[in-house]
């Protein structure tokens, strides 16, 4: 194994403890997560930029900090990818779209991503996104498709597919994304990384998201603890979100405290709703087995909860109405077909509409607040299925509608706005991974994390290595 194949293995925090004993210097953590991204992006296309140079110099003057024993903040010198829905400032930001001017001006970072530069991290490149976000795999007339690394035939899932396929392939070992329907778990699931969409307002977002308060940013990374590092990084507090929440304790301190006497509820399949395929369901069925022998109290139970994906797609449609607003008949032209047919469904809703569907979700959050005096955490499947064929937004033959067709774990939770996990709980049958998504009621990130540490810790989430790229 060389250096460079060495390097892109470890986390954040291996990474950090190696620069602090000088065992290498985040240059050369940098420079093996480039040459990765050099070997594996003709194969997966995870990366819309790459800024190589820049990323160089950052590292540099990491290292002169690590070497002068003064590092800046706590990522100072790891590798940090940023989905393309982020601004950053000096690059353009173009969310997967031709009708979007790469000329900028583009002055401003995102609150995520200023974090990031306040505590050292150095940003390697921006990654794909379907555009502007809008389904759960990742493909666009703009950037084409993203492939999953376990089969280069199959999808990484999506929005977030980019920095999922980026972290799962050792291209750095964090990457931060959004979730406004499950567009972190989906492709952290299908990948076999972490992902977790905090409780709505953690992470402050500017500019605010057409999807509204659907839209989440969370982290990615290979492991609960490297998460919470960087949950604990990007959280901290921005004027420009007038809808940020309160400044909370970080999630790192009480990762380790296990899940011992917890109350944790297990709905295999939302009482009969869902149709979960069976490889799935016994991946799914071990991981909560593990939680029981760590000391939690697992009830087979199912939420209060019914299908509501017409308010769900009467709301995420009316905010692709909205972003796409702006364009002429000409720029819509240009726009993916998938996303032209849900903007014109969008651009029907009504006022009423829209309050209905506001109406219906407060009333599954009202059911699921109840639910969670009795439960700690909800345990589900992230996915009822593994990753498909790569460039179409649902698996051939499955008569699904929409990506929330096969998604029906993952978009309640952005309505509802609590926190939700998604951890790799082991392969189907074709060597691809499967999810194990796990839920707290609102505020309850740091709950959540140490569940999700405890499955880490106990060996429940080990994966064969990727073998697509």
């Amino acid at each position: 194994m060389t250096e460079s194949m060495f390097l892109t293995d470890l986390t954040a925090r291996q990474l950090l403890a190696g620069y602090e004993k000088g065992d290498f210097s985040p240059v050369d953590a940098v420079r093996a997560a480039l040459e990765r991204i050099e070997a594996v992006e003709p194969l997966v296309n995870a990366f819309v930029r790459v800024d190589a140079e820049e990323a160089l110099a950052a590292a540099e003057a990491a290292a002169g900090r690590w070497h002068r024993k003064e590092p800046q903040g706590r990522l100072d010198g790891v590798p940090v990818s940023v989905k393309d829905i982020f601004l950053q400032r000096g690059g353009p930001t173009l969310r997967g779209s031709r009708t979007v001017d790469p000329a900028g001006p583009w002055p401003d970072d995102a609150p995520a991503v200023a974090r990031l530069r306040e505590h050292g991290a150095v940003l390697i490149g921006k990654t794909t996104t379907p555009e502007f976000g809008w389904k759960g795999v990742t493909d666009s007339p703009l950037n084409g498709i993203t492939r999953n690394p376990y089969d280069l035939s199959r999808t990484a899932g999506g929005s977030s597919g980019g920095s999922a396929a980026a972290v799962a392939l050792g291209a750095g070992p964090l990457s931060i994304g959004t979730d406004g329907g499950g567009s972190v778990r989906i492709p952290a699931s299908f990948c076999g990384i972490f992902g977790l969409k905090p409780t709505y307002g953690r992470i402050p977002l500017f500019p605010s998201s057409p999807f509204g308060t659907l839209a989440h940013a969370g982290p990615m990374a290979r492991d609960a603890a490297d998460a919470a590092l960087l949950l604990d990084v990007i959280s901290g507090a921005d004027w420009r979100d007038w809808s940020q929440l309160a400044p909370a304790p970080g999630v790192t301190a009480t990762l380790s405290e296990g899940v011992a006497g917890l109350r944790i509820a297990y709905s295999p399949s939302f009482g009969g709703q869902v149709a979960v395929r069976p490889s799935v369901a016994a991946a799914v069925r071990r991981g909560v087995g593990r939680l029981a022998e760590l000391g939690a109290y697992i009830e087979e139970t199912d939420p209060d909860i019914s299908d509501p994906v017409e308010a769900f797609h009467t709301l995420w449609f009316s905010g692709a109405a909205r972003v796409t607003q702006p364009l002429g008949e000409e720029q819509r032209e240009l726009l993916d077909p998938g996303l032209r047919e849900v903007v014109a469904e969008g651009e029907r809703a009504s006022a009423l509409d829209y309050l209905a569907a506001v109406d219906a979700r407060m009333e599954l959050g009202r059911r699921l607040g109840r639910f969670h005096e009795t439960y700690d955490l909800l345990v589900t499947p992230t996915l009822p299925i593994a990753a498909f064929e790569a460039g179409v937004e649902v698996p051939k033959g499955s008569g699904y509608r929409r990506w929330t067709g096969w998604t029906p774990f993952t978009y309640p939770f952005n309505l509802t706005q609590q926190p939700a996990a998604t951890v790799p709980c082991g392969v189907d049958e074709d060597g691809l991974p499967i999810g194990l998504q796990l839920i707290g009621a609102r505020h309850a990130d740091a709950l959540v994390m140490r569940a999700a540490h405890a499955l880490y810790e106990s060996g429940a989430t080990s994966l064969p290595a990727p073998t697509g790229a």
